[in-house]
């Protein structure tokens, strides 16, 4: 749980910058990448939730962001509203709760039924995000892209560090 408002802040912008180097890869054609047949929620939606839910999380804690309206068929749209949603939220609590890690504190209702605090509702959104980020690099490689590396390097990084010590 967060205890200051710098803690998040450190935690967000490392998780957004984790999503960004995920969305930044998608391309137009892979946004049509369904989960199954059984589930036909595609890449696209899922990508366009992610970057939608930035807004709507922070909304559920008094702050007024607006929520990005779909784009379809634009890779670089999702990219470019995850990132302005990210960037707006960041200013704003900077802005307004810079020296007020008590805030954090505050009940809230998640969604109007989820009892929690504010920092609980920042934890949501960030494993929020986490979740959503993975399914997503499922999907790119089942639309055969490589996902970038995010904890780690993926399949394509490792065997290049591997030829590379190979090589010397």
């Amino acid at each position: 749980m967060y205890t200051t408002v710098k803690e998040f802040l450190k935690d967000w912008e490392q998780e957004a910058s984790l999503t960004l180097l995920v969305l930044d890869k998608l391309t137009d054609a892979s946004l049509n990448q369904a989960v199954s047949e059984a589930q036909p929620r595609t890449l696209g939606e899922i990508a366009w939730h992610v970057t939608q839910s930035v807004s709507v999380f922070f909304n559920q804690i008094g702050l007024q962001q607006e929520i990005p309206t779909p784009e379809s068929g634009s890779s670089s749209a999702i990219s470019e509203a995850y990132r302005r949603a990210s960037e707006s939220a960041i200013a704003e609590i900077s802005a307004n709760w810079a020296d007020k890690d008590d805030k954090l504190q505050e009940p809230i209702k998640l969604f109007g039924f989820m009892d929690t605090t504010v920092a609980g509702v920042l934890k949501t959104l960030v494993r929020h995000q986490i979740h959503h980020r993975a399914q997503i690099t499922i999907l790119m490689r089942q639309a055969g892209l490589a996902a970038p590396g995010v904890y780690g390097p993926n399949e394509e990084e490792t065997a290049a560090m591997k030829a590379a010590r190979a090589k010397s």
